[in-house]
């Protein structure tokens, strides 16, 4: 019989239980060669979770005021709820949860800061223990008195909660101290009840206590002593700043955060933070920053499955350490896409639950700016096209109207990037009147453009009699443009938003601030005309894009404006949407045998010298075979030679060289300067395979006199812009007619190329009928489907 209930899976806890404490006894064995946290200087890193060194000195008294500035904190308590380390049965932990919080834990201790945690789990932990023991008991005594074979319905009585604590936290701290030895971090418990706190000696000593483990780079692990402690009391405190009970462990991890003056207190519970609404109802929003005055203004639901205080004891909780100087974030610990790296990710300032802090900004938060511009942005499309283009030729107006606050704020910018960025990066900085000219020009022709898009007829179709179907143009909805450096990206995107009838949000570098932030004024200005100011806004808050790339319920399409690195980011940190953009921009040029002496040096000049930090830049000349040792090719290695381009050579023109210049690391380089590969290839077919092969499908141009090469190039090389005889700087919105662009897309979805007016825009379908019923359509009904096609309006091209 008892051979039968092990099998089943009734195994003693202590057996359960002797892995872990085996391995425990390693770690008393390594605390003795523990080093202090002023020694640490490398430490490996675990999982994917980097090694990361930061300040971490601060005087405390003060809250942080901004997310980004936890990143600095020095001493963290994290607050483990009940719904977190238990199991969904209530009886028992989620190890997986557990090892992967030990380890993140780990990882910030490692790093030289002092970690706390204040955890649950005693009960459940005893609860499975009890349950598993009574069980083995009542199977026995049946097994002796009842003289059947079979085991007969056991009913488990239930189990009073001090008990199952008692039973339960020694076997929670074994496992926990199990846990962190793989870490080579030594663990202290530290039982604790509400007289810990009132009594002076007993708050003295708790206090000298914790203070010494920290000093020794031990984890204190505290909860209450739930074995003892006194049954909840109604919630007759937190009225005033210095008076908070431990009733639960919301208020004890608070009441130590304040006590040892913490930096920073983490509570992870079974929810994403604080909603302005019960989790779960339909108009439920996520707080992201939450404000002291801002309590009266939120519904707060029922508490979690488990534990002893809910949502509303939580904020009482942290508003009290806020008070006392300690900031607070309120996360999800349960969450499995997130759960492994919540903790780290709090720490490194990333937008993880709510934030509790003392300093409200100026202006409204990014969630608030998406619902602003989506709002904006359908009213914006609402308009007459006539209205759109109005506001666009009054923001052209603007642009050289307002030239000498433009240039003004763009010479305090490039005052405070001396010295800091890269010439190429320096000069998309700059403002002149030249670009500024330039601008309004590329504006008016995109009003000019705007006349006929948003609503545009593309297809009529008679369904039935009196039944007609059409689609029609419509905005994508919210943009969020992501740029680097260039100023003159602002008013060019913000004209083509216009022009489409999409809300837009951007978000540009720090190093243009200045210019930045008086050309959206101009934005809104030339937005007000028509009441719709709001449709556009610019990020000043201090959002990283990583979590801007979060906000799929706000934003329709990402588009990057920047450098490769920039792109590859924002696609990889893109969350459910869509990124329009191309990671490089690794132009070719492949110079046929038949090609013009005359026409290809000043071809590759252009292409790689007028501007070689562009992204369709020539990064890679490709040359025929038979060109080499020719006075055409002489002439082009001297005019590189002149303009200071650094060569390097591909494998195969290497290997006609004695001396040759350095043989090129990789052929998919993106050199973005004075740098360029050059390849040797036996034919046209040769070249597109290498432009397949190496490419990025961005701009690739042939030069040859042959026609019939040049179509063979041009019909069977995959990328966006294809060129004859052109210079690959040619790739651009304003010089291909479309008067701006938002970017260059490589990608086979949607607009590929420069992406203007037209791709900025999808489609809707609008069926209008008279009382149509799918049944009449049916075998035996009295309708049937025509599917005509009808002529479309003509498009307006004046």
């Amino acid at each position: 019989m008892l051979s039968q209930v092990y099998r089943s899976g009734f195994q003693p806890f202590h057996q359960r239980l002797l892995p872990w404490v085996q391995s425990t006894a390693l770690s008393r064995s390594r605390a003795a060669d523990r080093v202090q946290p002023s020694t640490i200087r490398h430490v490996r890193s675990w999982s994917n979770i980097p090694f990361i060194t930061v300040p971490l000195s601060r005087a405390h008294g003060k809250s942080f005021a901004h997310r980004s500035e936890l990143k600095h904190a020095k001493r963290i308590v994290v607050k483990l709820g009940s719904a977190v380390v238990t199991r969904g049965d209530e009886c028992g932990l989620a190890l997986g949860r557990l090892a992967s919080i030990v380890e993140q834990v780990s990882v910030l201790q490692n790093q030289g800061r002092e970690m706390m945690l204040v955890t649950s789990g005693a009960v459940a932990f005893g609860k499975q223990r009890l349950r598993h023991e009574i069980l083995l008991s009542q199977s026995v005594r049946q097994a002796l008195h009842s003289g059947q074979n079979q085991l007969k319905e056991m009913a488990i009585p239930v189990l009073e909660a001090r008990a199952c604590a008692a039973a339960g936290q020694s076997g929670l701290m074994a496992l926990y101290e199990a846990m962190f030895t793989q870490y080579s971090i030594c663990a202290a418990q530290i039982l604790v009840t509400n007289l810990d706190f009132h009594d002076e000696q007993k708050r003295r000593n708790l206090n000298g206590t914790l203070h010494e483990l920290l000093r020794m780079n031990i984890v204190p692990i505290v909860n209450t002593n739930d074995a003892v402690v006194p049954p909840a009391e109604p919630n007759s405190d937190l009225q005033g700043v210095n008076v908070i009970s431990v009733k639960d462990n919301d208020s004890l991890a608070a009441r130590l955060a304040v006590e040892m003056k913490t930096d920073l207190l983490i509570v992870l519970s079974d929810v994403e933070g604080l909603f302005d609404s019960p989790p779960g109802s339909d108009d439920a929003k996520l707080i992201d920053i939450f404000y002291p005055g801002d309590q009266q203004s939120v519904t707060f639901g029922t508490k979690s499955r488990v534990g002893m205080g809910g949502m509303e004891a939580k904020v009482k909780a942290a508003l009290w350490a806020l008070q006392g100087g300690t900031s607070v974030v309120i996360a999800n610990g349960t969450h499995p896409k997130v759960s492994g790296h919540v903790i780290t990710d709090i720490v490194e300032g990333k937008k993880v639950g709510t934030f509790f802090s003392e300093v409200k900004p100026a202006g409204p938060t990014v969630e608030q700016q998406g619902e602003m511009a989506r709002s904006g942005g359908r009213m914006l499309a609402t308009l007459e096209p006539e209205q759109r283009a109005e506001i666009i030729h009054h923001l052209a107006d603007l642009l050289t109207d307002q030239r000498d606050e433009i240039l003004l704020a763009n010479k305090k910018d490039m005052e405070e990037a001396e010295g800091r960025l890269a010439a190429p990066l320096l000069k998309r900085l700059s403002l002149s009147t030249s670009k500024l000219n330039s601008l309004a020009i590329g504006l008016r022709q995109i009003a000019a453009s705007s006349q006929d898009s948003v609503g545009r007829v593309l297809r009529r179709t008679r369904i039935a009699k009196n039944l007609e179907l059409e689609q029609v143009t419509v905005p994508i909805g919210v943009l969020l443009v992501i740029f680097e450096s260039r100023p003159d990206c602002l008013p060019q995107v913000a004209a083509l938003a216009i022009a489409s009838g999409n809300g837009l949000l951007l978000k540009g570098g720090k190093e243009a601030t200045h210019s930045n932030r008086i050309l959206h004024l101009l934005a809104q200005e030339a937005l007000s005309i028509h009441g719709v100011k709001e449709a556009i806004q610019l990020v000043n808050t201090r959002e990283e894009v990583e979590d801007l790339c979060r906000l799929d319920k706000m934003i329709d399409l990402i588009i990057p404006r920047g450098s490769s690195q920039l792109v590859r980011d924002i696609q990889k940190a893109a969350k459910g949407i869509p990124v329009m953009g191309h990671s490089e921009g690794i132009c070719h040029m492949y110079v046929d045998s038949e090609a013009s002496v005359d026409k290809v040096t000043r071809l590759v000049r252009d292409s790689k010298c007028e501007y070689p930090a562009a992204c369709n830049a020539l990064e890679t000349l490709l040359i025929h075979r038979d060109l080499l040792r020719t006075p055409l090719f002489d002439q082009i290695i001297d005019m590189l030679r002149v303009e200071q381009v650094k060569i390097h050579a591909g494998p195969k023109f290497a290997s006609y060289l004695t001396f040759s210049p350095s043989e090129v690391k990789s052929l998919r380089t993106e050199y973005g300067d004075l740098e360029l590969c050059i390849e040797v290839v036996d034919s046209v077919q040769e070249a597109i395979d290498h432009i397949h092969k190496y490419g990025s499908s961005h701009t690739d141009v042939i030069v040859t006199e042959n026609e019939k090469t040049a179509e063979f190039f041009l019909q069977h090389v995959d990328s966006a812009c294809v060129f004859w005889n052109a210079s690959t700087r040619f790739s651009d919105g304003y010089r291909f007619g479309l008067g701006a662009e938002v970017g260059i897309s490589t990608s086979r979805i949607h607009a590929r190329g420069p992406v203007g007016l037209e791709g900025l825009l999808t489609t809707k379908w609008l069926l209008r009928g008279q009382d149509h019923v799918v049944s009449d359509f049916s075998e035996h009904g009295s309708l049937k489907y025509l599917h005509e096609n009808l002529p479309v309006p003509q498009r307006n091209t004046n």
